[in-house]
């Protein structure tokens, strides 16, 4: 099947979804009316490049039946000229198609919950975990989103053991997802005595932070107590009891196991808000559990070097004697550490969109 015929198929598709859309029975349907709504922007991006890509293959053709039946030179010029100008996009709007068309993870849109945790290293690994910490927030800042810490740990002697951002804003879990994985860094420790170099790593998990739409919680089973949180805040923050500590038994649909989750959340001083952040982590926690074979059969069938969905492979390497940061995904590497620790990830971010968009290409076979 060829292109045309392959983006005439969807131009159906977007002409019944754009019926769909507004039928007031699919609009009372909200769960169906958000997912249709995704789909029908996803197509009229296809839409409107295929149109460009149409009208440009047709005045090409135009100017070639000139060259081949006009005698006026000036005329003859003014088509050798446009075919000059058309031919050398053509391969680039086909290209540019084809991307359009690998289907893309219907979670790329959403906002994401950003986990950072000390792995091994004791004291150096929980420092470092500070220090991604600190580039994520940077980045978050360079592409306008909106970061906010749910909950940490701090570790004793700076940085921190664990500590959950939400992070808001366009696309964010589309791009922030490459990060999760295993970061090594290779440096002297500040607690280090003799000058040597330690390696200590620390563990990035991403996820999509779910909708309302995406799991079903029952929330007269949720069980809900208030405690006064401790912390820098003033004295306010230990009279108010503005903590909130959520527990709720969720039952695995693919093995009927029953657990509790518990999520405590102390993020502001104002105990309602809280009780919604709590809520808005459960059902992302929920859906990340039920996603996750989702997850794995993606993995199982794209295998792709990039985001296999393992979240404890080893992805990137941070070399401070030698000023380097390493990404063992696409073999990638780049002397300019301090400009990296201090949010500049874009670049490795869209070398890694770029090597698997063309592994996707190549499995599509378009």
């Amino acid at each position: 099947m060829n292109l045309i015929e392959k983006l005439e198929g969807l131009q159906h598709k977007f002409e019944e979804i754009s019926l769909l859309i507004t039928d007031p029975a699919v609009i009372a349907d909200m769960k169906r009316y958000v997912k249709l709504n995704k789909e029908y922007r996803d197509l009229e991006k296809i839409i409107l490049a295929q149109n460009e890509y149409k009208m440009m293959l047709s005045h090409l053709a135009e100017a070639k039946e000139i060259l081949d039946t006009e005698n006026d030179p000036e005329m003859r010029e003014m088509a050798k000229a446009e075919i000059d100008e058309i031919e050398p996009k053509i391969p680039e709007m086909e290209e540019n198609i084809k991307l359009l068309l690998i289907p893309t993870d219907p979670e790329d849109g959403k906002n994401a919950i950003l986990e950072i945790r000390g792995g091994t290293g004791g004291d150096e690994a929980a420092i470092f975990a500070g220090d991604l910490a600190r580039m994520y927030v940077k980045y978050a800042e360079t592409k306008g989103w909106r970061i906010e810490p749910t909950s940490f740990t701090e570790g004793s002697t700076g940085g921190y053991k664990e500590i959950i951002f939400a992070v808001s804003g366009d696309n964010v879990y589309g791009t922030l997802k490459y990060e999760s994985g295993v970061h090594r860094v290779q440096r002297v420790p500040v607690t280090e005595t003799q000058g040597r170099v330690h390696t200590s790593a620390a563990t990035v998990a991403v996820l999509p932070e779910a909708d309302e739409f995406d799991v079903e919680i029952n929330e007269g089973e949720i069980k809900w107590d208030t405690f006064r949180s401790s912390g820098a805040g003033g004295q306010n923050v230990n009279k108010v009891e503005s903590g909130v500590r959520l527990r709720y038994m969720w039952k695995n649909p693919g093995t009927g196991i029953a657990e509790e989750i518990l999520i405590e959340c102390t993020e502001t001083r104002d105990q309602p808000k809280n009780k919604e952040r709590a809520l808005s982590r459960l059902r992302t926690m929920i859906y990340d559990r039920e996603h996750q074979k989702y997850i794995d059969d993606i993995a199982a069938r794209r295998k792709t070097m990039v985001s296999t969905g393992d979240r404890s492979a080893k992805i990137r390497t941070y070399n401070y004697p030698q000023g380097r940061v390493t990404d063992h995904r696409i073999n990638l590497t780049i002397y300019n550490l301090p400009a990296i620790v201090d949010g500049d990830i874009q670049n490795i971010i869209d070398q890694l969109i770029v090597a698997e968009n063309a592994e996707r290409l190549k499995e599509s076979e378009l």
